[in-house]
């Protein structure tokens, strides 16, 4: 049997076909190619360029390659990007994942696992939140996810279908072999942005609000090696496969960082400072969000390896120098 990977040409989906790969899965990779990179995909796996909201293409792709499992990352991520053009949104993250559960309930595909967000909680607080802290998203990015994983659950209640949805927290780092990482140009993540300034490639980096109700003012977030967070996927696919129910799921080590401190850690890790200048917060940003991943843990048995932020940000610099190498295509 196959695994259907939907934006597999991209940051965690790349992570998450060597993951595959080298459990011995047979892997196809669909992928618009929009923000990812051919090179991403590695050569064992089959890739098709397509769109998710390509109905026949998708189910031509699932018959045809005997998918019994579908890993679903394929999306837009950009909080503040979402409230500038949500009906972009909503077309990309909810109406394009509705024509992809279609497809997989029509094929008979009885596995799914979503790509969902923190973000479904809104400003959690300090403390830990669970997934039975109510949604409250504050951006359409957030709601996008969720109204996907409502659509997951009343299509799971209706037919012969399960389905995770893991709720990400602040994903970053990159492949401790050096195979992949974040690529993506104009990315907004944190991390990235720190270490990419720290290499020179940009000649400043903003720090967006410092008056939140946070210990330093800024924004406190749950921050998670790629790595771990696609070891939970293969848990996920594992349990689904031997008969396990649908279920959420928060993916996060339960300890928040502030702006600041991942900044000092870049500088630490890098071993020089970098100019970060204060601005104004950013529409739709949560004061902090931060994961109890209990569920994950007990009912997954997942345990994760790389909770550690200088070891994040020591493979996320690794990858920044590495590509300015490597030709992008």
């Amino acid at each position: 049997m196959t695994v259907l990977v939907t934006g597999g040409a991209g940051y965690i989906g790349s992570h998450m076909v060597w993951d595959l790969l080298e459990a011995g899965e047979s892997v196809v990779v669909v992928d618009a190619l929009s923000t990812g990179f051919k090179w991403a995909v590695p050569p064992e796996a089959k890739l098709v360029v397509g769109d998710i909201a390509d109905q026949a293409l998708m189910r031509q792709t699932i018959e045809r390659n005997y998918v019994d499992a579908i890993i679903h990352f394929a999306g837009s991520v950009v909080v503040p990007d979402s409230v500038r053009d949500p009906l972009a949104y909503y077309e990309n993250n909810t109406s394009k994942s509705r024509t992809l559960i279609d497809a997989a309930v029509k094929s008979e595909v009885k596995n799914f696992i979503f790509s969902s967000t923190a973000a479904v909680y809104g400003d959690a607080g300090l403390l830990p939140v669970d997934e039975e802290h109510p949604p409250r998203p504050e951006s359409p990015y957030g709601l996008s996810k969720l109204m996907t994983e409502w659509m997951l659950r009343d299509t799971a209640a209706a037919h012969n279908f399960h389905y995770t949805a893991l709720r990400y927290f602040n994903v970053a780092g990159a492949d401790p072999k050096g195979r992949t990482g974040q690529s993506t140009r104009g990315a907004t993540h944190l991390i990235k942005i720190a270490c990419e300034t720290a290499l020179g490639k940009r000649r400043f980096m903003e720090v967006f609000g410092n008056n939140y109700s946070t210990p330093d003012g800024t924004c406190v977030r749950d921050y998670i090696h790629v790595s771990d967070l696609v070891a939970a996927h293969r848990l996920a696919l594992e349990r689904l496969r031997s008969g396990g129910s649908s279920m959420v799921a928060n993916c996060g080590y339960g300890r928040g960082y502030s702006v600041k401190e991942v900044i000092a850690s870049v500088e630490r890790v890098h071993g020089a400072p970098i100019d970060a200048r204060p601005t104004s917060a950013r529409p739709g940003d949560a004061a902090s969000v931060v994961a109890d991943s209990s569920k994950a843990r007990n009912e997954l048995g997942w345990v994760p390896q790389l909770d550690d932020l200088d070891k994040i940000v020591e493979s996320a610099l690794k990858w920044e120098a590495a590509l300015q190498f490597r030709n992008q295509r």
